[in-house]
């Protein structure tokens, strides 16, 4: 198809992989599978089922008993074992039959798959593996240190079913302009290293004025946010954020951004936060401070969220200079969704890319300045309408 002006560039939206990348992904805080009831998780394209032992060590298996097909979330913990509701076969963490109460002895070859699990910065991780292998000690995720510090808040925790495919989710990476339309921020520095099995992003932003919310006013106006992101694997990230106000004012916090695919098409996203308490100012308001900067961090994935529920899966998006390494992401990417022998350098080696933001942010401040004067002259207008208005009422009551 043509125009006068030349062809028109067609959407390739392709298909996503038809399987699920291998690695660490994370299924929640930890303490909400250890209240002594199985947990369903549908994920992988299967059901899985999450319980704790006696001891609260936390085990994940295949959901459906292999004696009968029961699903054994809907069965109850006994002791370290898991029974099946159907006919009340009992399963260990590590996939082994332990009991059947009607039977003389548990047949041999009686086991299920257990999934290989992990429990850090207070949450519950399951390895998925296409080719079946335990997970390397060196892609084991990193414990942050504040998340056991009582200086710093609790997690909050929140979590959406997303119907898109997890790419969506992986390229915020390398956005940079998405932060100015979307998140109301403007980055003045943005820069991205992939290297191994993680993609890291460095970005220092600027309050928007024009639409500043309540978390920047609470943290004294227009402040400036330093952001340290960095995938580890396909799809746990850890960002540290520090935002330093006008008034001197420094709040810094850790922003938990994570996804599970229930199937290609549709996965679990979850986001949560925890904020150091400023110092130098009355424990309560301490507290506020760090929730209010907690929930100003939330309410950004629910932003990206409205996008990628109404977006079009993209295989060949048409970028400009300041758009950034989009493909060179997604060349990162794919190493977790092929098998590891096929794993090539051009995935893993170290790749840096700064995007160059002096002509982006000299168009946004000058945007932000039109609608700031666009809004006082608004103000200004009505006043001097409701002025008028007054002095004609007073008028014609004479």
């Amino acid at each position: 198809m043509t125009t006068m002006d030349g062809e028109v560039r067609v959407i390739d939206a392709g298909k996503p992989p038809a399987r699920f990348a291998r690695g660490w992904h994370c299924l929640g805080l930890a303490d909400s599978f250890r209240d002594g009831k199985p947990h369903t998780v549908k994920a992988f394209g299967t059901e899985i089922v999450v319980f704790a032992a006696e001891d609260g060590t936390l085990n994940v298996l295949n959901a459906y008993c292999p004696h009968m097909g029961g699903n054994l979330a809907d069965g109850t913990v006994k002791g370290d074992s898991i029974a099946c509701p159907f006919h009340d076969w009992r399963w260990n963490g590590k996939g082994k039959c332990t009991g059947i109460p009607y039977a003389r002895r548990v047949p041999p070859l009686a086991r299920t798959k257990a999934w290989p699990t992990m429990v850090e910065n207070k949450m519950l991780f399951v390895w998925n593996d296409p080719e079946g292998k335990q997970p390397p000690a060196e892609l084991a995720i990193p414990r942050i240190d504040a998340a056991f510090d009582d200086e710093w808040t609790d997690w909050t925790w929140n979590s959406m079913i997303v119907d898109a495919n997890c790419r969506e989710v992986v390229d915020n990476v390398v956005d940079m302009a998405h932060f100015f339309y979307v998140h109301y921020g403007f980055p003045t520095f943005f820069k991205n290293v992939f290297e191994g099995h993680t993609a890291s992003q460095y970005m220092t932003s600027v309050s928007r004025e024009d639409m500043m919310g309540e978390t920047a006013k609470a943290l004294g106006g227009k402040n400036v946010l330093q952001s340290e992101a960095s995938y580890y694997g396909p799809s746990y990230m850890i960002d540290y954020l520090k935002s330093e106000s006008p008034n001197g004012l420094v709040v810094e916090g850790y922003l938990i951004n994570c996804h599970y695919p229930i199937n290609e098409n549709q996965f679990v996203l979850m986001y949560g936060a925890i904020a150091k308490k400023p110092e130098g100012v009355p424990a309560a308001q301490a507290q506020e401070i760090a929730e209010k900067f907690v929930g100003g961090l939330g309410k950004g994935f629910e932003q990206d969220a409205a996008i990628w529920k109404r977006k079009s899966r993209i295989n060949n998006p048409l970028l400009c200079e300041e758009d950034g390494p989009v493909y060179q992401l997604r060349r990162w990417y794919e190493q977790f969704y092929v098998d590891t022998a096929e794993v090539k350098d051009e995935m893993t080696d170290r790749f840096e890319y700064e995007v160059d933001t002096t002509r982006a942010v000299t168009a946004w401040e000058a945007e932000v300045a039109d609608n700031i004067a666009k809004r006082e002259a608004a103000v200004a207008s009505n006043v001097s309408d409701a002025v008028a208005s007054n002095v004609s009422d007073a008028v014609a009551q004479g």
